[in-house]
């Protein structure tokens, strides 16, 4: 009998076989793939059966059943492995994403990652995802990100971006960490801001799904008893899947993913999927968030180390302080009095001496050298006094006036001009007059020993930031930053009182009050000069 198929011959020729296409010329020589793969649903074949059953054969009535348990079940195995391939790409895809969320402990980073693999194809491919949080204090879901399109047109967009790109899911991921997160956020801004669940709202369809463990699908949301109507409205879609995080029984928060655009439906392996990628997802998040909090605590601690450390400091400084201020006051007290007498003496007797006096001379040493004395008693006095301020209300352009009215005499002997440039309209200042009068009084003679050939001398005050700014800038030679330390270190440089002390003394009363007290050198040359006194605000308020 001639045979149509050639599934009675061991090896065929090529062409005998319509079927045998580009690339499976194995099958030539192989009668039984031959047959399981090209002969079973061969046209010729079938022509075969029907002349074997004319004929009469005795296999032909068994033969179809055999051909067909056959066909079916190689399209299970078909069906099989298109389902292990799927498998295998999905745990291809959760191996990737894992290892990106083992290793970061940045919370956007971490949730960059997440909503990339939910919403992109080479992911779990929904349209549209929003991610709900536990707060701090574990009372409610809040909106945290959203990621996705809003329209169709949006939609294409990005699909055409991502087609054109070809990026790699990681790669996806990290540029959406770098260019698109914040924009998420404000895109989806209305529906997060009222993405506010409570957790104790027992009833709430995402509270049930964090207390059942378990991802729950709503279908036909808008007329679901289970679904508030007005959450179902706010996400605008008719069904959606919840998706739990949970890491050791710590309700973390939900994902809540939908189709908005395609509406393809969810299907059972989607949810099952997604529930699987929840897992890690969950104790990827809850770790990122410790690590923040971590941070956050770590900077609150190193915070109060400082601060701290800075009050042992003031502690020890002003318990220093404290103790010389009482050290010196007692010895100024003891050897006051005496000096002036001395002094008075010796002024007495230089004003009745003649011209001619032998005794003249050390007369008038006597005179300088109390004088000096009496400079330096006032120095310490000073020191002593700045450790109790007597505050009150003053007007600080006063003040500067009345100064340079007191110093217009020695500034005039060493050829200083001295400018005011007042402010009208200040607020006045609630300070210790007689110190901060001795403060300014203190910086001018510093200016006038670094101008020795002349020069001038400008003190200004206006109002900036909520102070009285006090500033007086010379024309001398700028302050170098180690004779600044000098200058302004208390008893830490061995200086001797009544060289150069009193500087220390300025910044000393300054920062007792509260106050600040700074030098700079200006590009223009010289030296400024600047007190920023507070403003009596009762003074504003009551006047």
């Amino acid at each position: 009998m001639d045979w149509e198929c050639c599934w009675d011959r061991e090896v065929i020729e090529p062409g005998e076989c319509p079927n045998i296409g580009e690339g499976e010329e194995v099958l030539y020589t192989s009668l039984r793939r031959r047959v399981l793969e090209k002969c079973v649903d061969c046209p010729r074949f079938r022509a075969d059966l029907q002349q074997m059953r004319e004929s009469g054969a005795p296999m032909v009535e068994i033969l179809p059943h055999i051909l067909a348990e056959l066909q079916e079940q190689r399209g299970k195995l078909q069906a099989m492995g298109s389902f292990l391939d799927s498998r295998d790409r999905e745990i291809k895809f959760l191996h990737e994403i894992s290892l990106v969320l083992q290793t970061s402990v940045d919370l956007d980073e971490v949730l960059s990652v997440v909503m990339t693999a939910i919403t992109a194809g080479k992911g779990f491919g929904m349209n549209r995802a929003f991610l709900l949080l536990a707060d701090k204090e574990r009372k409610a879901l809040k909106g945290y990100l959203g990621v996705g399109p809003r329209s169709y047109g949006e939609a294409w967009e990005t699909w055409s971006e991502i087609q054109r790109d070809d990026f790699t899911l990681k790669e996806m991921a990290k540029n959406f960490y770098k260019t698109k997160l914040s924009s998420e956020k404000q895109k989806f801004h209305d529906i997060l801001e009222r993405l506010v669940v409570p957790l104790a709202e027992h009833g709430h369809i995402l509270n049930r799904s964090l207390r059942e463990k378990r991802p729950i699908l709503v279908e036909n949301a808008f007329h679901n008893p289970d679904v508030d109507y007005a959450f179902a409205q706010m996400l605008g879609v008719d069904t959606f899947l919840i998706t739990p995080l949970i890491s050791r029984n710590r309700r973390i928060g939900v994902i809540i993913s939908d189709n908005c655009i395609t509406h393809k439906p969810i299907t059972p392996q989607d949810v099952q999927s997604l529930e699987t990628f929840a897992f890690p997802v969950a104790f990827a998040i809850e770790r990122a968030s410790l690590y923040e909090r971590l941070q956050e605590e770590l900077l609150k601690v190193t915070a109060a180390n400082v601060k701290l450390k800075e009050q042992q400091e003031l502690i020890v400084k002003m318990e220093r302080m404290a103790l010389v201020g009482k050290i010196t006051s007692n010895i100024a007290h003891s050897i006051r009095n005496p000096l002036m007498i001395i002094g008075g003496f010796a002024r007495s007797l230089l004003r009745t001496a003649s011209e001619d006096d032998p005794k003249r001379e050390f007369l008038d040493s006597i005179v300088r050298e109390t004088l000096q004395l009496e400079e330096v008693l006032e120095e310490v006095l000073n020191y002593s006094d700045s450790l109790y301020p007597a505050l009150d209300t003053w007007d600080v352009n006063h003040l500067a006036s009345t100064v340079c009215r007191e110093l217009h005499h020695r500034l005039s002997e060493r050829r200083i001009a001295c400018r005011l440039r007042l402010e009208t309209g200040l607020p006045p200042a609630r300070i210790d007059y007689r110190q901060v009068s001795y403060c300014l009084r203190t910086i001018i003679a510093t200016a006038m020993e670094r101008m020795p050939g002349g020069g001038e001398i400008d003190i200004e005050t206006r109002l900036g930031d909520g102070w009285i700014i006090l500033a007086v800038k010379d024309t001398g030679q700028p302050i170098t930053r180690e004779s600044l330390e000098e200058l302004t270190s208390f008893l830490d440089t061995g200086q001797e009182l009544g060289n150069g002390l009193g500087l220390a003394i300025c910044k000393t009363i300054m920062e007792t009050h509260g106050n600040t007290f700074d030098i700079e050198t200006p590009p223009t040359g010289g030296t400024r000069y600047i007190i920023k006194l507070p403003v009596n605000t009762e003074g504003i308020t009551n006047g």
